[in-house]
């Protein structure tokens, strides 16, 4: 542990490890490889319903707490095919790279610093191939941006570069959108979206993809401020994930040392994750760095545009420095799905103790919020269920499922994270009402239709 990590108060409680979050994704249809049929793309994976959700409602809930509810944060949604010159100004193109070596007898291809830091050396001496023990070449620098081409014809006056990080527009834009949203230093510019990095040695699921979503924000203010406002970011994203139901023990703060500082960082912090497994163990969730008045400057000195900012009423110009909190909307989905696995012991319908698989997701991040399940799938149900589910539907995500048991409907739904059942019986025909189930402590109560809505209402928090 470096001397720059906050030290835990308590050991770690994750209860999953990699192989069975990936087995119940499978199994769910949560994530799953892209391309199955032909065998898969290494790297690529899709989202089936229920992860899509629970993506969307981890980007949702971010973007409420970033934007929706400061008054000081705005949105963007910029091009991911950026002007070629915008990643030279960046560095990108210069410092974007990772040391690559290959193996002379099968040719796969590693990085050096993952080979070294695995082996514990800082040199490369006496370390072979991990796949067939085979001499490894010196190593080269392999830019990660993927490249393309703008246009009909493929040369080189054509290339551009998918875009590795989200950041960059927030710096090209920032006069634009100060400007005309009349913003006062300190203020903010988020941005969620898709980026592109053609990782050396991708793997641990959907921990590091070659295609990938981040939940970024430049948080522009006035040099002098800066080291407070950093770590009033610190703060502030460390407690989202806690509010989300992480558990304090499994997140770390990790300060990085001066030799692994970005070249643009005055200061940089991680908040790690502790995943379970000898591939990750702590590892990082979100990075959040003092940028200094680099990136600004950078564009301006490339672009001979005038990016300073104009302060009224000191009546001066300058450069702002900014403070940058750069999630992964990937790594946090994975990292919510670890902490709310549990295994449980529960009665089953007679009483007698069952295992059960639970995710104990906040029901914000719930890919469904409620459940509606007729006890039967006789005809004489259905039409008292549908109208249930109806009324549900139209405030939350809402699923219906009449097939197999009751129980086991109920243990899918434990499964999938579902904070409410809703199960219709015959005894609702006559006295209108339904029996509500409560995911995490099996609680169930006896609610009239007219009510439902209230009733849940009143324990489903806003996303």
């Amino acid at each position: 542990m470096s001397e720059h990590t906050e030290p835990t108060t308590q050991a770690p409680t994750v209860e999953a490890d990699l192989p069975t979050i990936v087995e119940l994704c499978k199994k769910r249809g949560i994530i799953f490889p892209s391309s199955e049929i032909y065998g898969g793309f290494r790297s690529q994976w899709d989202y089936g319903p229920l992860g899509t959700e629970l993506k969307e409602n981890v980007k949702r809930h971010w973007w409420r707490t970033m934007v929706q509810l400061r008054e000081d944060v705005v949105g963007l949604d910029a091009a991911i095919l950026m002007h070629p010159r915008v990643w030279e100004a960046s560095g990108h193109l210069e410092n974007f790279a990772d040391p690559l070596v290959e193996c002379v007898e099968c040719h796969k291809r590693w990085r050096a610093d993952h080979l070294m830091e695995d082996a514990g050396q800082t040199t490369l001496e006496g370390i072979t191939c991990p796949g067939c023990s085979g001499e490894l070449t010196d190593p080269k620098n392999f830019n990660l941006m993927f490249k393309t081409f703008s246009g009909p014809v493929e040369d080189e006056g054509n290339a551009v570069w998918m875009r590795p990080e989200t950041a960059q527009a927030m710096f090209v834009d920032f006069l634009t959108i100060q400007r005309t949203n009349r913003l006062k230093v300190p203020f903010g510019i988020a941005q969620l979206g898709k980026s592109f990095r053609n990782e050396i040695t991708p793997g641990n699921f959907v921990f590091r993809t070659r295609e990938f979503e981040q939940m970024e924000m430049e948080f522009f203010v006035e040099p002098g401020s800066d080291e407070d406002w950093h770590q009033f970011w610190i703060d502030e994203r460390l407690r989202w994930y806690t509010e989300l139901g992480i558990r304090r023990e499994n997140l770390r703060i990790r300060e990085h040392d001066e030799d692994e500082l970005s070249h643009y960082a005055k200061r940089t912090v991680d908040v790690e994750y502790y995943f379970p497994d000898s591939s990750l163990g702590w590892a990082e969730l979100e990075g959040i760095a003092n940028r200094t008045d680099f990136d600004l400057k950078a564009h301006e000195a490339v672009s001979g545009q005038d990016l300073r900012y104009y302060d009224q009423v000191a009546d001066e110009r300058y450069h702002p420095y900014v403070i940058e909190p750069a999630a992964g909307a990937t790594r946090a989905t994975l990292a919510f799905l670890y902490d709310a696995y549990r295994v449980e012991e529960a009665p089953d319908a007679d009483g007698t103790l069952q295992s059960r698989t639970v995710l104990k997701l906040d029901p914000r991040l719930s890919p469904y919020k409620v459940a509606v399940l007729p006890l039967s799938k006789k005809d004489t149900l259905t039409p008292l269920a549908k109208e249930v589910y109806d009324l549900c539907k139209v405030r939350w995500m809402t699923e219906y499922d009449e097939t197999q048991s009751i129980g086991r409907r109920y243990r899918r739904q434990d499964e999938i994270g579902t904070p409410f059942c809703v199960t219709v019986d015959f005894d609702s025909l006559e006295d209108r009402a339904v029996t509500i189930r409560d995911r995490d402590s099996m609680r169930q109560d006896r609610v009239a239709i007219d009510r439902l809505v209230g009733y849940l209402a009143e324990r489903l928090p806003v996303c």
